[in-house]
């Protein structure tokens, strides 16, 4: 029951990830229409940052999902 629920978490944190991911890259684009340079340059970079760090989570998750499958198979065999 544990893996089972472990992998369920790392679907969902890959998930949030995404979803995050999607969302400030929507906001990055929205900054174009922004018409106050200041408001620009704080919208611009705060979305390039949680677009910097959402992408981390995702690869890290992803790849410790895969190694967790690894060693699992590699157990079974």
């Amino acid at each position: 029951m544990f893996r089972v629920l472990w992998w369920i978490r790392y679907v969902i944190l890959i998930l949030l990830g995404i979803f995050f991911f999607i969302f400030v890259v929507d906001l990055l684009i929205a900054a174009y229409q922004l018409k106050d340079p200041a408001w620009f340059i704080m919208t611009f970079f705060a979305s390039n940052l949680i677009i910097l760090i959402s992408a981390a989570l995702v690869v890290g998750f992803i790849f410790r999902m895969i190694a967790v499958y690894k060693a699992l198979k590699d157990v079974k065999e």
